[in-house]
């Protein structure tokens, strides 16, 4: 995927203040990422090119010493042609598992303003994903395309959000669900006075993985 010139976002005008990157998924990620980039024969020079992250941080990212952002894992995820959860999995013992609050590890954007935490284990790549969302007041999400065949399903239990796809906006109150493909860019946006709430499944095709 060519890169794209970085989007300002506009400054959230409310909820939490931002937090810092959760360190504790940057040796996940990085060793993840490493496998996957050795496993397809691609230098980080080739993958930079690829998906618009630069060679250095590639690197600081796989030697587990840079946590990326949420768009920068996609980045990296769709030219990899792998499911997100690829790059944040960590093989673990099956059976039952409980994921606390108090130890979720939690993903931000570059500004804070959103945030997402995965509700499943790390513990393989999965075609189904399960996120908890929250979007600041005021706060943008700008999120690239994902790989064809993934769809979105999304509901809003918290708040005021409106979603654009392809130039389309739709507007979601709280208990409003929808469901779109995820293909191509699209937007959320939280015009509301209070942080904003979603539950997301997102669904990959049977080829990604």
């Amino acid at each position: 995927m060519p890169p794209t010139p970085p989007r300002k976002k506009q400054p959230a005008r409310g909820g939490p203040p931002p937090k810092e990157q959760d360190t504790d998924l940057a040796p996940t990620v990085g060793a993840n990422l490493r496998r996957l980039r050795l496993q397809r024969g691609l230098s980080l020079e080739k993958l930079s090119q690829a998906c618009g992250v630069s060679r250095a941080m590639l690197g600081q990212i796989e030697l587990g010493k840079s946590a990326p952002t949420i768009n920068v894992l996609w980045k990296i995820a769709r030219a990899l042609d792998v499911t997100f959860s690829a790059l944040i999995t960590s093989r673990a013992a099956s059976g039952t598992t409980v994921l606390r609050a108090s130890e979720a590890r939690t993903l931000t954007s570059a500004d804070g303003s959103f945030q997402s935490r995965a509700l499943f284990p790390f513990d393989e790549p999965r075609r189904v994903e399960f996120y908890q969302l929250e979007l600041a007041a005021g706060g943008i999400e700008r999120a690239d395309p994902h790989p064809a065949g993934t769809n979105e399903n999304l509901v809003v239990v918290e708040g005021q959000v409106e979603i654009e796809i392809h130039g389309e906006v739709t507007r979601l109150e709280t208990g409003d669900a929808i469901l779109f493909e995820a293909d191509a860019p699209h937007i959320y946006r939280n015009l509301g006075d209070e942080t904003a709430r979603m539950y997301l499944v997102m669904t990959y095709a049977d080829s990604v993985g």
